[in-house]
């Protein structure tokens, strides 16, 4: 059986969605195959200390493809005895695959994500993505949006060794009932209609337009409008709720811990998160596993049309895709499944059942072994 030696700047603790991936696909991988190589990061040592293979740490918190990221990372593929190498984002890490085959690797796969499709519009970046391609065994990706903004940047050999893996979710966790009455009690929502939106608070997510849409669904009830998250723009969403005269019915409550986040989707009624694509296609949604998780939820969904995002529901069957700037269109979908609970529901579930269908982490797992053994 195959030895796995997983490189990657994207690793917990450190919260994102790219290190959740990597680290949810790690625990997944047979025990006793896997050894991770990743930044330093603050509470590192207990984190490593609960996982079941070793965690090599590099002594800054940030890896690049320099002469000693390679001698650590030939080290550890000799010392550990691995034989295959998964880099958890293919740019720019994926530059030390000529040395890792060098060493030993016999099979070398490139995880992407959403930020390798902004690379590809770049000339610079774009030759690093051919190298990249040209000295891996497969580049991944998770949908068709992200497949064809890379395959424009790969050779056409390395555009059709492509393999499709994107993240699963946990339906033990993320179900309906996942506790988010206890939520709406600690949060004074009893009663109230709740959309919900779980996310980092940045631009791109489109929380300024769920704001600025509020007056227009607030209009037709009472609901609330809970924000799940932290980040660099809660002052300005703060403000903006403010200014638009919404600010008692948005609640924001901060980051939250992972092991709580089924339960504030369960407090809602209605997913949506209105992403946008910005800097003319350099910062766009890879997929939006949050949508795959408030349908596990039992939710109806609303994603914005950025990057890969629409991959994530099935539209008019599970929720609605909207453009991300679009308020009016946002306010419009809002206001007709809040107005139509048995509607709503009845989208929760069929979303439910397409997530039990086709993105549990078994599902993942089974085609990541697939993928690593060639």
């Amino acid at each position: 059986m195959a030895k796995i030696l997983i490189v990657t700047n994207d690793f917990p603790p450190r919260a994102g969605g790219i290190q959740s991936f990597v680290h949810a696909l790690a625990r997944r991988l047979p025990p006793g195959q896997v050894v991770v190589y990743a930044p330093a990061w603050e509470g590192a040592a207990d984190f490593d200390q609960r996982q079941p293979f070793p965690v090599l740490r590099h002594p800054t918190s940030l890896m690049l493809p320099v002469p000693s990221v390679r001698r650590r990372a030939v080290q550890a593929l000799t010392e550990h005895g691995c034989d295959t190498v998964l880099f958890g984002a293919a740019a720019p890490l994926g530059l030390l695959a000529p040395a890792l085959r060098a060493a030993g690797a016999r099979r070398i796969v490139a995880l992407t994500h959403g930020h390798e499709a902004g690379w590809a519009a770049l000339p610079f970046a774009r030759s690093l993505l051919r190298r990249i391609g040209d000295s891996v065994d497969v580049v991944t990706y998770l949908g068709e949006y992200v497949r064809v903004r890379l395959a424009r940047a790969l050779s056409p050999a390395a555009a059709a060794r492509m393999a499709r893996l994107a993240p699963g979710v946990d339906t033990a966790a993320f179900h309906p009932g996942a506790g988010g009455a206890a939520i709406r009690d600690r949060n004074g929502l009893a009663g109230r209609p709740v959309v919900v939106c779980v996310s980092r608070l940045v631009k791109r997510k489109g929380q300024d337009t769920l704001i600025r849409a509020w007056p227009l669904v607030r209009a037709a009830g009472d609901p609330v409008l809970l924000l799940v998250g932290s980040g660099p723009a809660e002052g300005r969403l703060r403000q903006l709720a403010r200014e638009l005269g919404v600010a008692d019915s948005v609640v924001f409550t901060g980051q939250v811990p992972d092991g709580e986040l089924p339960a504030y989707y369960d407090a809602g009624d209605v997913f949506a998160m209105p992403c946008r694509t910005r800097r003319r296609g350099l910062d766009v949604e890879g997929l939006g596993i949050v949508y795959l998780e408030a349908s596990a939820t039992g939710l109806p969904v609303i994603a914005g049309d950025s990057g890969g995002a629409p991959d994530a529901v099935l539209s008019g069957e599970t929720g609605y895709v909207v453009p991300g700037r679009d308020v009016t269109a946002l306010a419009a979908r809002l206001t007709e499944l809040l107005a139509d609970p048995a509607g709503a529901r009845a989208m929760g579930e069929k979303g439910l059942a397409w997530v039990d269908r086709e993105w549990r982490w078994d599902l993942v797992a089974r085609r990541l072994e697939q993928i690593l053994a060639g």
